[in-house]
């Protein structure tokens, strides 16, 4: 048996995001359905994090079990000829048998384009915004993300997990003439974590909430009501290290 690491981007607008759904397209769905197909075998593949719906990655990382000895080289160029064009798979590397995805990972990095003018052919990869933001405000209310949080408040309801705390590294906002991109690496992160936490800064830029409504908000065990979510299109797994 060959445990086989994968390296892939993804344009997630056309998918219901990286977990196997039923009747719905998703990233591991099509990889699975494709590697079964090459390797002649039922293949389950595990990734380094489920995506939302419609979230891109740059980087994503998932791994296999396979006993076909098809050499790796072969594998990578049989799957970038069968999978959709959305997909492309960067690296196919033979990895030691304990190496786990999603387990062996040690941060993730997430990237979130803003642009504050209206382009059609950026439509999928950015959120277009026409407010004034206060980038001050929203650099000093990101440092209270900074270290170990309970982020109850900032994921979904109903998600699915044994805790609610997070180690946040970084959080950094690189202006742009027309826009920013939003940068922030954690250890881990819940459903719709990265995007609840910038539309809450974006809140505070816009004015709209104040930075202690935020110091409130992360100093409650509770589940509180918090400013708006980011859409998923604007989003992409930048990196995950291990």
């Amino acid at each position: 048996m060959r445990r086989l690491k994968l390296t892939l981007q993804y344009d997630g607008t056309k998918f219901f995001g990286w977990q196997i759904q039923v009747k719905k397209r998703t990233v591991q769905g099509v990889l699975e359905e494709t590697l079964g197909k090459l390797l002649n075998s039922q293949t389950q593949v595990q990734g380094s994090g489920r995506t939302d719906a419609g979230v891109h990655a740059k980087n994503q990382v998932a791994h296999f079990d396979t006993e076909n000895p098809m050499p790796t080289e072969k594998i990578l160029t049989a799957l970038n000829f069968l999978v959709p064009e959305d997909i492309f798979v960067k690296s196919v590397k033979e990895v030691s048998p304990d190496f786990h995805a999603r387990f062996s990972a040690v941060a993730r990095l997430y990237l979130y384009q803003v642009r504050f003018t209206k382009s059609i052919f950026e439509r999928n990869f950015v959120w277009q915004i026409h407010y004034k933001l206060d980038f001050e405000k929203m650099r000093e209310a990101a440092k209270l993300f900074i270290g170990e949080k309970n982020m109850i408040s900032f994921c979904r309801m109903h998600t699915e997990t044994n805790s609610y705390f997070c180690k946040i590294y970084e959080i950094d906002f690189e202006e742009l003439q027309d826009g920013f991109n939003f940068r922030i690496k954690a250890n881990r992160f819940l459903h719709s974590t990265v995007r609840m936490i910038l539309g809450t800064l974006v809140e505070i830029g816009r004015g709209h909430l104040k930075i202690d409504d935020l110091e409130r908000i992360l100093a409650s065990d509770e589940k509180q009501k918090i400013g708006m979510t980011a859409p998923s299109l604007g989003l992409f797994l930048e990196q995950v290290f291990y």
